[in-house]
């Protein structure tokens, strides 16, 4: 990928990684809109380490920015605070069932829907998700993450594994079954966040040492200015999220629903005009 490429790549994906609209759909997306001709053999042996290098920069991005609630919880190991050690424990659950899907499953998933098409339809799928999801959450939605028990934290960690298929947001399907579980907006988007970490900082400890080790010529710095890029989007992605969820209470998912509809009726329609 050319240095421009990685710019916008890394813009994008730093966005759409925690905005609720499937930072994996665009991956697929962002080179069919702007008619890149990536090399096969990139895009085979070389393209996931560098997503993953995008998500670092992500990861790093939310560790900073839930800085205070992180260190408190690896503090609560030595220390007692029931309340972090709590969260710990809440994150830690969540976790497990995006982990092990996610180690049997990814590589065939991935393969199996990663097309232009198919990125675009689920990403109507997950608009359907965003809007109804909403509007059927549980009807106090007064819950703190506090509040919630280790069952909940599960079944929101298994919406977390819907991001392996392109299309679905792993945000926007753990932000989503929050509401279901009647947590606040605003904490549904913190839980998420917090949830989202571990997962890419495991990715990104299995691939990046493949990226290092590569034989292609500057790949290794490329993706290390993309990932810087991807944690500066990301950083004004959360900043956007936090403060979007805290004053809008209601109807908070549906310019995020309407979006996923828009793109992705636009591109099913304009490859049907292609053909």
């Amino acid at each position: 990928m050319t240095i421009l490429q990685t710019f916008i790549f890394a813009i994008v994906q730093g966005i759409t990684e925690l905005f609720p609209i499937s930072s994996v759909a665009h991956g697929v997306l962002t080179p069919y809109f702007f008619h890149w001709n990536l090399d096969p053999a990139f895009l085979k042996e070389h393209f996931l380490p560098f997503l993953v290098m995008l998500h670092l920069g992500t990861a790093i991005t939310l560790l900073l920015y839930f800085g205070t609630e992180w260190i408190n919880i690896i503090a609560s190991i030595f220390k007692k605070d029931d309340k972090s050690r709590k969260l710990m424990f809440l994150i830690s659950v969540g976790t497990i069932p995006a982990a092990v899907i996610g180690l049997f499953l990814e590589s065939s998933l991935r393969h199996m829907f990663s097309n232009v098409s198919s990125a675009a339809f689920f990403l109507i799928i997950n608009g359907c998700i965003l809007y109804w999801g909403e509007r059927l959450r549980a009807s106090q939605g007064q819950k703190t993450i506090d509040d919630l028990t280790y069952k909940q934290a599960a079944v929101i960690g298994l919406f977390q594994s819907f991001a392996l298929v392109p299309g679905f947001s792993r945000s926007g399907a753990t932000m989503t079954a929050g509401f279901w579980m009647g947590l606040k907006h605003e904490d549904s988007v913190r839980f998420s966040m917090l949830l989202a970490t571990p997962i890419i900082i495991g990715a990104s400890i299995m691939e990046v040492p493949r990226l290092i080790h590569t034989d292609v010529a500057g790949l290794f710095q490329i993706s290390l200015i993309g990932g810087i890029t991807a944690g500066i989007a990301a950083f004004c992605s959360v900043w956007t999220l936090m403060k979007w969820f805290h004053t809008n209470e209601v109807n908070a998912m549906r310019p995020f629903a309407w979006y996923c509809w828009l793109v992705g009726f636009g591109v099913l329609v304009s490859q049907f005009i292609e053909r």
